[in-house]
Formats: structure tokens, sequence, C-alpha cells
């Protein structure tokens, strides 16, 4: 609840949020957690026919095809964003994936590049040009999700939970900065997320301690509902008890 007892979901309602990486199971359920609240969601993929596939059932969301690992195109975004809404309220980076292996040998140099363009780059792009964006809002949120294979690292997942920890980083930096605004960073951890698709495809199979799609997008409207002070620079936990 909000502190005059509204419901969390009222706290983005009028806000423009960007969702980064908006296509995955996990950003089509950011995207309709934030539509349900009232929010403008701006969702961001790299493929518009997947865009417009995974978006078809969230109302009201403007969808942008953006190649996020290309500074000059973020800051190209952001511009526009400027200009058509007056800035960002919030940036939600789903950006990512992994690669990995059984041994550090397993992991090659694409693997790493992989990993550092789009955990890493992606990241660094899209908080820089849309940074003054949160800082003026007056709601401004930022939130990456991470892992906890950055607390447990094994030789098989080296890379990944090396890229995830600099990004941990980064936004610590980031926190830094939003220190006395009404901004926040924030980092919400995971040790996996599933969806109804992965269910229905091993229907066998338990994913135990893996967070359900649907709590990230709760997670995401909780941080608008969320105090900055208290919340900046803060690493969540969403793994479930």
């Amino acid at each position: 609840m909000t502190p005059n007892g509204a419901p969390e979901a009222s706290a983005v309602k009028g806000l423009t949020v960007l969702v980064a990486g908006a296509s995955s199971a996990s950003g089509t359920a950011v995207c309709a957690a934030l539509a349900a609240g009232g929010a403008k969601v701006v969702a961001v993929g790299s493929s518009a026919a997947r865009l417009e596939k995974a978006l078809a059932g969230v109302p009201g969301a403007e969808l942008r095809t953006c190649d996020l690992s290309l500074p000059g195109d973020v800051a190209s975004l952001a511009s526009d964003l400027q200009e058509t809404y007056g800035g960002i309220d919030g940036l939600i980076h789903l950006v990512g994936g992994w690669r990995g292996g059984r041994s550090l040998e397993d992991q090659s140099d694409e693997d790493w590049d992989f990993l550092q363009k789009n955990i890493l780059g992606t990241l660094r792009n899209v908080s820089r040009s849309f940074y003054p964006q949160l800082v003026a809002s007056g709601h401004g949120r930022l939130a990456i999700v991470s892992s906890t294979s950055v607390d447990d690292p094994t030789p098989g997942n080296a890379g990944y939970a090396a890229t995830k920890a600099a990004a941990e980083t980064w936004i610590q930096s980031i926190a830094a900065g939003f220190s006395d605004t009404d901004a926040a960073a924030v980092v919400l951890v995971v040790k996996a997320l599933v969806d109804d698709a992965m269910r229905q495809a091993q229907p066998e199979r338990k994913f135990p301690g893996y967070t359900d799609v649907s709590a990230l997008g709760e997670a995401a409207v909780r941080l608008f509902a969320t105090d900055a002070a208290r919340l900046n620079g803060r690493r969540i936990s969403l793994v479930p008890a």
C-alpha cells in the first residue's frame, strides 16, 4: 500500500515507464503490470515482430524498436521520448541472456562478448541517456534484474556472474548520483525466472527457487510506491522463501 492507503498499482498511474527487453516473458509481465496500474508503457526491443507478438495483450503499450547496444540509437530514443512525453519516469532494464558451460574453458570469447554487450553495454547506454530524465521526473526509478550467482559463482558461470556483478556496481554508482534526489536505482535479485510457457513445456519440473515473472511485474510496480530514500541503492531479493 502507498502511504495514503491507495493500492500500490495507483502509484504508477500517469507515469511513463520504459521497459527495455520488453519482448521477453519477463518484459511482457512487467509491461502488463505497469499498464494495469495506469502507466504509459514504452516497450523497447530489437525486433518489431517479437514486440508485436509479445505485447499484443497489453493495451496502450507503445512499441519501440532500438538496438540498445548502440549509444547513438539510444540517445536518439531518449531525445524522442523527451520531446514526446517530457521524459520518462521509470526504466526497467531486462536486457540480458545467459552464456556459460561446465568449466572456465567451456566459455568462449564469443560468450564473453555477448554478455558484455547485452547485460552491461545496454545498461550503460540506457542509464547514461535517460539519467537526466529520471532525476528530473520527481518519481524516477531505475531497476535491473540480477542473479544469485553473483553471491555464489562457479567456474561454469564465471562470465555471467562477473558481468552481473559489474552491472550491480554500475547501479550502485547511479544510486550514489541519485542521492538527495527523488530518484532511486535498485537491483532485483532472482535465482532464475519462470513463466507459464516453461511450466507447460516441462509439467513434471518443479522449478525450485525460481521467481514467477508475475512477481517481477508486481515488484516493478512497488518501486513507485516506495519512498526513494528508503529504496535507493537497495539489493532486493525476489527469491521465493
